[in-house]
């Protein structure tokens, strides 16, 4: 009996081994199937993925080309309305700045040049009113 219970596992034994290993088998044929059709996939995504650019290339760059001169009228807008926003607050400003009496900078430039011009006159009449007491005493 023993002998026939030795052969009955031995050939359990044998059996589990040959079963882990069909077992280990597929694991590897799944692994290398996966790798090999994985790579193919791959590749075919690749494929379409090229021909879709090219088809719609042209589609892409119209679009691109949309967006840009969108911004750009957007950028030129919003630039002539921060002109038109500050030219409104300069003279806002230059109002506000004259009722309170300061006076332009045009204005100041007229009054700085009127002050030199008059100036200039009283230094061309300092050597005449010199002058004039000098002679007075000779007559004297």
């Amino acid at each position: 009996m023993e002998t026939t219970t030795t052969t009955t596992e031995k050939n359990l034994q044998d059996e589990l081994k040959e079963s882990a290993h069909r077992i280990w088998l597929a694991g590897l044929g799944v692994m290398a199937a996966a790798g090999e059709e994985g790579t193919k996939a791959f590749n075919h995504l690749v494929d379409r993925g090229r021909e879709f650019e090219s088809k719609n290339k042209d589609e892409f760059k119209a679009q691109a080309d949309k967006a840009k001169e969108q911004f750009d009228k957007a950028k030129t807008k919003a630039e002539g309305q921060w002109e038109e926003w500050g030219d409104k607050l300069d003279e806002m400003l230059t109002r506000s700045l004259h009722r309170l009496g300061v006076p332009t900078r045009d204005e100041i430039r007229t009054l700085t040049q009127r002050v030199e011009e008059l100036t200039a006159k009283v230094e061309g009449l300092k050597p005449r009113a010199a002058a004039e007491p000098v002679e007075a005493a000779k007559v004297s």
